[in-house]
Formats: structure tokens, C-alpha cells, sequence
């Protein structure tokens, strides 16, 4: 069994075995706003070798001020991020992922709703 990852705040853990038993969760559902800041866009697009322009134009979107990582519309309800790849159910990017991905499940909104977290993640246990 591999070493929970808990984090001060949070009422439950994350158990990295858990992804072994998923099918992206956490990158596969409703449609959402997938955050990448400039710094982030740089790597990405090193890791991916175009142009950050590029990049921009291709995998993302603007929105306001900022960019989201464009998705996949999989059914009427159903997108996936477009760097998830779906034959081997796993990230392409995952190297220089952005710290949203990074820090899931770890988010401010999953202290008031476990219950969401724990049934869209296999890896959460509760404390």
C-alpha cells in the first residue's frame, strides 16, 4: 500500500494507489474551467515544442484575462481534458501539468464537500 498523502485542512487523504483503479475521474466529468498560468503555458509548450502562441490557439482558451485547457466533448454531459488521453487512461501532459491538476484533490471547495470528492476519486479516504 503506498503512503497517504494528507494535507492540514482536510478531512480525508489521498492514496496514489487509488488512480490504478481509476479511469481519470479527476480529468473525465462536467465541464469546467481547467486553469494554466503563463509560467505553466511556457513549459507546456517546451514539453509539447511549439510556440506558446500556438499552444494558445490549439489547446486552450481565453477567458477574461487568464486560459483554460480546452476539452473534448464526450457526450451530451460528459468532456475530458484534451491532454487526457483516453485509450491508455492517463495524462499526456502529466510532467508539467498545471498546479490545479497538481493540487487536486486538495481543493479549498472539497473541505465542505467530501462527499463529492470521495465519490468521484477511488484514491480518497476518509479520516
Amino acid at each position: 500500500m503506498s503512503e497517504l498523502i494528507k494535507k492540514s485542512g482536510f478531512n480525508f487523504a489521498f492514496d496514489p494507489s487509488g488512480c490504478n483503479s481509476c479511469n481519470g475521474n479527476c480529468c473525465i466529468g462536467e465541464s469546467g474551467y481547467i486553469w494554466i498560468n503563463p509560467t505553466e503555458i511556457e513549459k507546456l509548450a517546451i514539453h509539447l515544442k511549439i510556440s506558446s502562441e500556438e499552444l494558445k490557439v490549439k489547446y486552450l482558451n481565453k477567458v477574461s484575462y487568464k486560459y483554460s485547457i480546452k476539452e473534448i466533448q464526450l457526450s451530451k454531459d460528459n468532456y475530458a481534458c484534451c491532454f487526457f488521453d483516453l485509450n491508455k487512461k492517463q495524462c499526456s501532459i502529466y510532467d508539467v501539468r498545471p498546479v490545479q491538476c497538481r493540487t487536486f484533490p486538495f481543493w479549498d471547495y472539497f473541505k465542505e464537500n467530501i462527499e463529492e470528492v470521495v465519490k468521484e476519486c477511488p484514491a480518497i479516504r476518509t479520516l
